[in-house]
């Protein structure tokens, strides 16, 4: 998606979604815009109830890199499980391999995460993954595969990680650029840039 695109979706959402290095520097377009894209951007509107819930939900699946099809196949996943939909669903996502490698700090972005993984970069439990649509469980290993520690984007990574504390479900060996996904975040843990109660009304919870 190119930037530009990117940087629309956030002022339209009215929330910086950390897309990249672009949106954690004085460049973001929301901090230098504040307004909606378009010509009736500087008007300001009334959403109905339907509106709040879409936005938010808008907001839950660029956050997270999904298309509106992986979203709801989550959703369906999450309401199998034994506790309350919202609990479930976060953490279904919080275990989604591309946003766990940006949390350990292996990328400068969520995106650059995704990009990263689907070129093979990874490895979990020793073997090769190349889909972001890849959910971790308790235990797994992660780690940087041996023939990409020299590749741009993940060269000195021991060094630049050595001050670096991941969340405290995952555990981190910036030496060996390696991690552990020790269990899966508790709803409370988190702070969202989105309304998850709001987002999944949306689908009729």
């Amino acid at each position: 998606m190119l930037i530009e695109k990117k940087c629309k979706i956030c002022r339209s959402l009215g929330q910086k979604l950390l897309w990249n290095e672009r949106c954690m520097s004085n460049k973001c377009a929301l901090e230098r815009r504040r307004t909606r894209p378009g010509m009736h951007g500087q008007k300001s509107r009334a959403l109905s109830d339907y509106g709040k819930k879409l936005v938010e939900k808008q907001k839950l699946r660029y956050y997270y890199l999904l298309k509106e099809k992986q979203l709801r196949n989550i959703i369906e996943k999450a309401r199998k499980m034994k506790e309350p939909l919202p609990n479930a669903v976060i953490k279904l996502l919080e275990s989604k391999l591309d946003h766990v490698i940006w949390q350990l700090g292996f990328t400068q972005s969520r995106a650059q995460a995704k990009q990263l993984v689907s070129h093979g970069h990874f490895l979990v439990n020793g073997k090769r993954v190349k889909s972001s649509y890849y959910f971790l469980e308790p235990g797994d290993i992660i780690e940087v595969r041996e023939g990409s520690k020299d590749i741009e984007p993940l060269k000195n990574l021991g060094k630049i990680l050595k001050f670096y504390t991941p969340p405290p479900w995952l555990k981190l060996d910036h030496n060996n650029l390696k991690a552990e996904f020790l269990r899966y975040p508790e709803l409370e843990e988190l702070v969202l840039p989105f309304n998850v109660h709001l987002a999944l009304d949306f689908y009729g919870k």
